[in-house]
């Protein structure tokens, strides 16, 4: 069993910059790849990023891509998702979610990620 909790969201400007952190425990962070996914109240959990268990290899969603950097520290069991140039549509709730075994794998799909967190609340205002 994996638990993750999001924290780092809130409500900022359009253009401006949020780090979200997911902590985990339970076992080895380092056995499981790690991801974003994020929703919007009555859509479906979309994809955002998604970084492999060595760190090595990430991938985003077109709509992120180059806006947003994932990364992982595996001593501190924590992966952060770093967001510049927010727009209002980035708007949604953030969930961390942990899965996959492929030590260079990075997953973008939602059925390879075994837990999930609660979600953080993230706001952009125009």
């Amino acid at each position: 069993q994996v638990q993750l909790v999001e924290s780092g969201g809130g409500l900022v400007q359009a253009g401006g910059s949020l780090i979200l952190s997911c902590a985990t425990s339970g076992r080895t962070f380092s056995s499981y790849g790690m991801g974003w996914f994020r929703q919007v109240s009555g859509k479906e959990r979309e994809f955002v990023a998604g970084i492999s268990r060595s760190g090595g290899t990430t991938v985003y969603a077109d709509s992120v891509k180059g806006r947003f950097t994932i990364s992982r520290d595996n001593a501190k069991r924590l992966v952060y998702l770093q967001m510049n140039s927010l727009k209002p549509e980035d708007t949604a709730v953030y969930y961390c979610a942990a899965g996959g075994s492929n030590y260079y794998s990075a997953y973008s799909d939602s059925h390879e990620y075994d837990y999930w967190g609660q979600g953080t609340q993230v706001t952009v205002s125009s």
